[in-house]
């Protein structure tokens, strides 16, 4: 993409309502653009970032054997009311009527109507096990939306739900699942630790949150600092494996990890006082185990092998796309902007011309970029007649992982720059030996050696 045939409304000046680092770079950088509390247009550069997260959710979860689908955003009532929490759920919940007077409800989450779907078309075991997810705009009446999409109204999300014949069956789904996010996360740059949570409205008294640690998140933590010495990395895994999965979970929530609600002080006293941490983090996922509690109430029975009937065991698994987007800029930024990890930049590479118009220069840069362009990566070409600082500072505000700097005075010594935007180093190479080096890292990224 050409910069000067992009949309990038950049701002100079720091917005008044952004509070937190996050909320600030997405409007500076033309992210975002807030169209009323809590709810934002997806400008370009922010729409591009959330389709590669959506990307890496969708290949992780398709990787463990998920099915994916779609369901309205719009739901009926009467599924709410006869699961009995049409009530409960609060003021949260934006309920309305269509033309005819029939309730209706924008939905916070999908247990209801996926349930409704499952008993419609399932009705024997050797249908299971099955896990349906979907990713989906979903609303919920914050009384306070803040932190730009970190606490918002709308907000895009994955939703999944696993259908099971046995509570034993419905906890290996739930492994296969923590294994699956642990997996997505690490792909996207990030450190999310599962820590015991609580079940909230949705129930279930076996679920764990994802937690990326940041001075700005909601929730108090208390944790083991030993768990944070644990990586995913590139291993692989038989998701049909019960004993794989189940080592994955011990080995991740083993050590001492837990969120305010469910905090044990005198668990927590028997860590090492060396290693004991208080801090704050981000939510970015969820998962529950919750039994038969929909699958009673809305009859969403198999036939086992003995011939009768009995409710299926069910969980529900979440990871928030959009706050993502949030809680990785909070996990990597410096004082110029955000610095985006390789596997969910909105492009691979920028190309500044320090010259734009002359002749060598132009024709460069635009050797570079076709050179890109034909291995399959995205480069932003910063074309525009700017002067040099001021291309520079876009670049540093959007947080490309790296930058090929090209000039006159280089180009005679038969060079361009490269520089890293995490560390801020640069080399000088050739433009041949640049564009290797930029199709390298992507592909160690992507088979897993740059995770």
């Amino acid at each position: 993409m050409r910069l000067s045939r992009y949309f990038l409304p950049v701002l100079k000046e720091n917005p008044s309502e952004a509070q937190i680092v996050s909320h600030r770079y997405m409007l500076r950088a033309g992210m975002i653009k807030q169209s009323a509390a809590g709810i934002y247009s997806w400008l370009p550069l922010g729409f591009k970032v959330l389709k590669k997260i959506e990307t890496i959710v969708h290949e992780e979860q398709m990787r463990a054997g998920h099915i994916p689908m779609l369901m309205p955003t719009l739901q009926s009532a009467d599924l709410w009311k006869e699961s009995g929490r049409y009530d409960d759920y609060g003021q949260e919940m934006l309920r309305i009527s269509d033309r005819h007077g029939r309730d209706m409800l924008y939905g916070p989450t999908n247990e209801e109507l996926i349930t409704d779907i499952f008993r419609s078309h399932v009705g024997s075991y050797k249908d299971l096990p099955l896990t349906l997810y979907h990713i989906q705009w979903k609303f919920r009446d914050e009384i306070r939306p803040r932190f730009g999409v970190m606490r918002g109204r709308e907000f895009y999300m994955k939703d999944g739900y696993n259908f099971d014949l046995t509570k034993e069956d419905a906890l290996h789904a739930y492994n296969r699942h923590l294994v699956s996010y642990l997996r997505s996360y690490e792909r996207m740059g990030l450190q999310a630790i599962p820590m015991r949570a609580d079940g909230g409205p949705i129930g279930g008294d076996y679920t764990h949150e994802f937690l990326v640690l940041a001075d700005t998140g909601e929730s108090e933590v208390f944790y083991d600092s030993a768990v944070t010495d644990l990586t995913f990395g590139d291993r692989e895994i038989d998701y049909d494996s019960v004993e794989q999965c189940q080592g994955v979970l011990e080995e991740f929530t083993s050590k001492y990890a837990r969120t305010d609600e469910t905090h044990d002080e005198a668990l927590f006293n028997e860590v090492p006082e060396a290693r004991r941490r208080v801090a704050r983090g981000i939510e970015v996922g969820q998962i529950f185990y919750f039994g038969t509690k929909y699958s009673e109430a809305l009859g969403a029975n198999v036939q086992g092998p003995d011939g009768k009937q009995s409710p299926v065991h069910m969980g529900s698994h979440g990871i928030g796309v959009s706050r993502l987007l949030g809680a990785i800029i909070e996990a990597s930024h410096d004082d110029k902007g955000i610095i985006w990890p390789e596997g969910v930049t909105p492009f691979h590479c920028g190309i500044v011309n320090l010259k734009q118009g002359d002749d060598e220069a132009d024709a460069a840069c635009e050797s570079l970029y076709q050179a890109l362009t034909a291995v399959g990566l995205e480069p932003l070409y910063d074309d525009r007649k700017e002067r040099a600082g001021g291309k520079f500072a876009t670049m540093d505000l959007i947080g490309l992982p790296w930058r090929i700097t090209v000039g006159p005075r280089g180009l005679k010594n038969g060079v361009v720059e490269l520089t890293s935007r995490r560390s801020g180093e640069s080399e000088e190479l050739s433009p041949e030996a640049a564009v290797q080096k930029i199709v390298e890292i992507y592909a160690n990224h992507q088979t897993g050696r740059g995770f």
